[in-house]
């Protein structure tokens, strides 16, 4: 599918991929509406970091996934719709599990039934690698069994099953993308990367959870791309496919390669209790294997782990005042 000129809708606009997705869809010559959460502050989130002449082309409108009638009027009149709308904390889904339901389930729910009713050309999915939970082998091809080790991946196994039943059951043109630990500018500090940079700017220590996980990271811009080209793939209609660079690192080895990449190799690092998932919920492994991506649409990733920290680590010291360095983000 060709994306020039065509009307595409981006849910989850204004988090972390979402804004970047919407930006790469802008400059491949889509016309973009930006689905953003409604709030009296008139906040766009990340796409207000979109330089100003991409932010009036967006055609930005504010509302929630989980209200129906607002979902039909965001779908009409678009040729495809990319969902990422999505709460994605696993600490906080702990903590209000129904707000995940809510919003991860039913709001994909109300995005299937208005693409069905609409016509829709193309419906892109996105769902998570956590769905997998801990790998029983690597690296993790589609065909992995999937386990609700946390309330956020078992709404998000609830979604995926939906996306499927609509195919299977309507003939909804759906695709499913998982894309693995992604990384990057414009994340907040409730994903790990993001807040060992910024604890190693500001502190003399890095407070951190478990760090024996092994993480499969994707740069945002590989992520993106990846959306875009296994979304609009034909040969990947009905199916699901993974995003991810099919390597794995330790979480310690991650933020040894941010304190070597920032110079600050003599900050301690403490093991903060109250950041450690319960036992049996901590996913241990996730490594991808992209095969299907590779030779379903010749998608592979161009970054490799330090170029992206390079990256990342550099826009995070431009907007440092954003950061809340002091709490811990669930």
């Amino acid at each position: 599918m060709l994306l020039k000129n065509k009307k595409v809708l981006v849910t989850g606009a204004g988090g972390f991929i979402g804004s970047h997705l919407v930006e790469a869809l802008i400059k491949k010559g889509a016309k973009v509406r930006a689905m953003v959460k409604y709030n009296g502050r008139g906040d766009w989130g990340m796409l207000s970091d979109l330089p100003a002449e991409l932010q009036r082309i967006a055609e930005v409108i504010s509302g929630d996934i989980r209200d129906p009638f607002f979902v039909r009027k965001a779908v009409e009149g678009c040729d495809c719709v990319f969902h990422l709308a999505a709460l994605i904390g696993i600490p906080y889904s702990y903590v209000a599990p129904s707000d995940y339901v809510s919003v991860n389930v039913s709001g994909t729910v109300n995005i299937l039934q208005v693409c069905l009713d609409e016509g829709i050309s193309r419906l892109v999915h996105t769902s998570t690698s956590e769905t997998y939970g801990t790998a029983q082998y690597v690296p993790i091809d589609e065909n992995h069994p999937l386990q609700g080790q946390s309330p956020y991946s078992a709404s998000k196994i609830a979604a995926d099953k939906m996306a499927e039943s609509y195919n299977k059951s309507f003939g909804l043109p759906v695709v499913t993308v998982r894309p693995f630990n992604t990384f990057g500018p414009r994340q907040s500090a409730r994903a790990f990367i993001p807040t060992v940079i910024i604890q190693a700017l500001t502190k003399s220590r890095v407070k951190l959870g478990s760090l024996e996980p092994i993480r499969d990271l994707t740069y945002v811009k590989d992520t993106v791309e990846g959306l875009i080209a296994t979304g609009l793939c034909d040969r990947l209609v009905g199916k699901v496919v993974n995003l991810g660079v099919g390597k794995g690192y330790s979480m310690e080895t991650v933020v040894r390669k941010i304190l070597k990449a920032l110079r600050k190799n003599d900050i301690r690092i403490q093991k903060d209790s109250s950041r450690v998932r319960p036992e049996k919920s901590e996913v241990m492994r996730l490594i991808s294997n992209n095969k299907l991506a590779r030779e379903a649409c010749g998608w592979e990733p161009k970054y490799d782990l330090e170029q992206g920290l390079v990256e990342t680590i550099e826009w995070m010291k431009k907007n440092i005042q954003r950061y809340k360095s002091g709490v811990y983000a669930i």
